[in-house]
C-alpha cells in the first residue's frame, strides 16, 4: 500500500532515475531500500546505524573512499543531526557527473525515528544543495501537496495510505506534502 505523501515523488523520481540509464549506473542507497526497484549495474545499502553519513563519507576496507554514478536518499535527511556534514560526504562519494537523488517531507506530522529535525521545500531543497557544492543549474528540485493531503496526514494511522477514489494528485504549489531532487556533480 503506497503512501499518499510518495505517490508524485515516486512518479516524477522514477522518471528522473530512468532518464539517467540505471543499467549502467553503481548505486548506494542510505538507509532505505527504493533504488531496489531499479535495474542499476550494482546496487549498495548502507543502513544506521552502521553507516553513518553524518561522521564521514563510506570507505572500503582499504580505507579508499567509496565512489558511486548515484547516491539515493528516500525519507532520511530530515531525520539527520548534520544534513549539511551529510550532503558534503556524499559529495565527495559521487564520481565526477555523478547524481544524488533525496526526497524529505515538508509537510508531515513530526516522527522521530530516531529523530525528526529538517524540513526544505523545493527551493529550500535547491538553496541547500547550493551551499553544499552542487552548481545551481545541475539541480532540479520539485515539491507535491494539496490541503486535501494535509488534513489527511492528521489522521491516525500515519501515514495515509492513498486512495485512487478519494485522493486528489492535484497539485498547490503554495502546500507543498514533500520534495524532492536531483543534482549532478561536475
Amino acid at each position: 500500500m503506497a503512501s499518499l505523501n510518495r505517490i508524485a515523488m515516486a512518479r516524477s523520481s522514477r522518471r528522473m532515475i530512468k532518464d539517467l540509464g540505471p543499467e549502467g549506473l553503481e548505486v548506494a542507497e542510505i538507509s532505505g531500500k527504493w533504488g531496489q526497484q531499479f535495474p542499476f549495474r550494482s546496487y549498495r545499502r548502507f543502513i544506521y546505524p552502521e553507516y553513518d553519513i553524518c561522521a564521514g563519507p563510506y570507505c572500503d576496507a582499504a580505507g579508499e573512499i567509496e565512489q558511486f554514478d548515484l547516491i539515493l536518499a528516500n525519507q532520511v535527511w530530515e531525520h539527520l543531526d548534520r544534513p549539511y556534514e551529510a550532503t558534503l560526504n556524499v559529495l565527495e562519494m559521487l564520481r565526477t557527473g555523478g547524481h544524488f537523488w533525496l526526497a524529505v517531507p515538508f509537510f508531515v506530522p513530526f516522527h522521530a525515528a530516531p529523530m525528526d529535525n529538517s524540513r526544505w521545500s523545493a527551493r529550500g531543497l535547491r538553496n541547500f544543495l547550493i551551499e553544499c557544492g552542487f552548481a545551481e543549474e545541475e539541480i532540479r528540485a520539485e515539491q507535491w501537496g494539496n490541503r486535501h493531503a494535509a488534513l489527511r496526514n492528521l489522521e491516525r494511522p500515519w501515514p495515509p495510505v492513498y486512495d485512487p477514489e478519494t485522493d486528489p494528485l492535484d497539485n498547490d504549489p503554495d502546500f507543498p506534502i514533500c520534495a524532492w531532487a536531483i543534482a549532478r556533480k561536475t
